[in-house]
């Protein structure tokens, strides 16, 4: 299903970027973890699925997410076929123009086929107070 395919690559970008923040010198990866490349290869495989669902779309928008997701592919076969991995590397593919468009692409996507609830009017979302020029009391 596309769905879990999305949340693998998001929490997994989500976890990439943790990893990097932490300085790990590039090293086989043995030992107790968190290693980064079994999450790779979770978004590597969840982007081969979405390319090869969207591969006979008719859809324009679909045609673009399944190309970003082989050229972001492309960039995670390549850090996988690297014998040791660490931060700096994981940082340099966070960084990487192809696996922000795949996001890009999936958060788009997400939101026009599951947008997010709308809250009542005046509501907090995320400690922001959102304004309803509509609700105003006039002067």
């Amino acid at each position: 299903m596309i769905e879990d395919e999305i949340e693998t690559i998001e929490s997994g970008y989500e976890f990439l970027l943790a990893y990097a923040a932490q300085g790990r010198p590039a090293q086989k990866e043995t030992g107790p973890g968190p290693h980064a490349r079994p999450t790779l290869l979770g978004i590597a495989d969840a982007m081969k699925k979405i390319a090869a669902a969207f591969a006979d779309s008719k859809n324009d928008f679909e045609q673009v997410i399944a190309n970003d997701c082989r050229n972001a592919g492309a960039a995670l076969g390549f850090i996988l076929a690297q014998e040791k991995i660490g931060s700096e590397i994981v940082d340099n593919l966070n960084a990487s123009i192809h696996l922000r468009a795949v996001l890009t692409d999936l958060f788009l996507y997400s939101e026009a086929y599951r947008p997010l609830p709308v809250e009542a009017p005046g509501a907090k979302t995320g400690g922001v107070e959102t304004y309803d020029a509509t609700q105003s009391k006039g002067n």
